[in-house]
C-alpha cells in the first residue's frame, strides 16, 4: 500500500485527486493541504511514500518545497502549466500530472511510483542483510548470497554456496524476509533464488550442481517470476 499526501492550493483540484486516490486500490491518500506549511509540519511528523505536489503555489512554489520533502518520499507533480514539466523531472520527479488528472492518468502514476518502492525495498533488503537465529548466536545472512534454503525436520539449512547455516524458523518466515521478487518456493521444503538457478527442467532446478525438486503445483509461480 502506497501511503501519500496531495498539496494544491485549489480545493477543486483536490477533490479530484481524493475521488481518484479512492478507486486505486494499492493507493492511502492520508491528507490533502492547500498550504505547504501545513503540509510541511505533517510530513515533519509523519512518513508517506508519495507526495503529490501543485507547482504553482502561493507561498513556496513546488519547485521550492520539493527541495524540503524527506528524499525518501516520491513526489509527482500536479500542474495545469506543461512548461514546467522539465524543470520537474530536473528535481528527480517520478512523475508529472497534468491537469485536468484522469483516473487512467493517475493510475499509470501510482503504477510507476509502486514499481520504484519495490526497487527500493528489494536492494535495501539485499544490502542490509537479515539476522537469524543458529542455537544461541544470531547470524547475519547476505540474502544476495544465499543460493536455496531447505527445510528439514525442525529447522532450516540456508545455504550461501558452502556455506550452511542451521536455523530454527519455518520456510514462510524466511520468505517474507527477503526481497520477493528474488526467491521462490518451488517444493514444500525449498525456497531458491531466482539469480542462482543454473538450469530449469520439468520437475526440478540446477543450482551449484544440487537437483532441487519443483512442485507442480509451484511450477507455474517460479516459471512466472523468471519470465520477470
Amino acid at each position: 500500500m502506497i501511503s501519500a499526501i496531495a498539496i494544491d492550493d485549489e480545493p477543486i483540484a483536490l477533490d479530484v485527486l481524493k475521488t481518484h486516490a479512492e478507486k486505486v486500490p494499492f493507493l492511502d491518500l492520508k491528507a490533502t493541504f492547500v498550504s505547504t506549511t501545513d503540509a510541511l509540519a505533517f510530513l515533519q511528523q509523519n512518513k508517506v511514500d508519495l507526495v503529490f505536489l501543485d507547482i504553482r503555489m502561493p507561498d513556496l512554489t513546488g519547485i521550492e518545497f520539493a527541495a524540503l520533502i524527506p528524499k525518501q518520499a516520491h513526489i509527482v507533480f500536479t500542474t495545469a502549466y506543461p512548461e514546467y514539466a522539465v524543470k520537474g523531472f530536473d528535481l528527480a520527479a517520478t512523475d508529472y500530472l497534468l491537469k485536468p488528472i484522469s483516473l487512467s492518468r493517475l493510475l499509470q502514476a501510482c503504477a510507476l511510483v509502486n514499481e520504484r518502492i519495490m526497487a527500493e525495498n528489494k536492494q535495501q533488503g539485499l544490502n542490509s542483510g537479515l539476522f537469524v537465529k543458529d542455537g544461541y548466536n544470531l547470524v547475519k545472512i547476505d540474502p544476495s548470497k544465499i543460493t536455496y534454503i531447505e527445510a528439514g525436520d525442525n529447522y532450516l539449512s540456508i545455504y550461501e554456496g558452502e556455506k550452511r547455516t542451521l536455523t530454527r524458523m519455518t520456510l514462510t518466515e524466511l520468505l517474507d524476509k527477503l526481497p520477493q521478487d528474488a526467491f521462490q518456493k518451488v517444493h514444500k521444503s525449498y525456497i531458491v533464488a531466482i539469480a542462482k538457478i543454473e538450469k530449469i527442467e520439468r520437475n526440478q532446478v540446477l543450482i551449484d550442481g544440487t537437483k532441487i525438486p519443483v512442485s507442480m503445483n509451484l511450477r507455474d509461480d517460479l516459471m512466472r517470476k523468471v519470465k520477470q
